[in-house]
């Protein structure tokens, strides 16, 4: 049948990112835990965007860290944007259901 087994339970967010006011160029990490069996999937959104990270993209500078936190190798800022700059949600989902961290700002600091 398609009873979920015993032990098997939906996400549930343990550690919320937290607002970051990050110099350009310095590393940031946003955190995120999530429990649930099977162990959640976890994506990343910015401003309702799904963020890529180097599993899509091999020359991203943002890693998906094992544990669900999001990892800026530098944050990126010039004068044409703030490609980094936004507030982010982390999602973690498995086939009992999906849950959603709260918000999250990050912020690059000025020149």
């Amino acid at each position: 049948g398609s009873q979920p087994l015993l032990e098997d339970t939906a996400p549930r967010i343990v550690e919320h990112p937290t607002d970051l006011l990050v110099s350009k160029g310095e590393p940031a990490t946003l955190s995120c835990k999530a429990e649930g069996r099977p162990a959640p999937a976890v994506e990343w959104y910015k401003d309702g965007e799904r963020v890529e990270t180097d599993r899509e993209d091999p020359r991203s500078h943002r890693t998906l860290l094992p544990g669900g936190a999001l990892f800026f190798l530098r944050i990126l800022h010039g004068r044409r944007g703030k490609p980094d700059e936004g507030v982010y949600v982390c999602v973690a989902r498995n086939y009992l259901g999906e849950a959603t961290s709260r918000n999250a700002s990050l912020e690059v600091a000025g020149e």
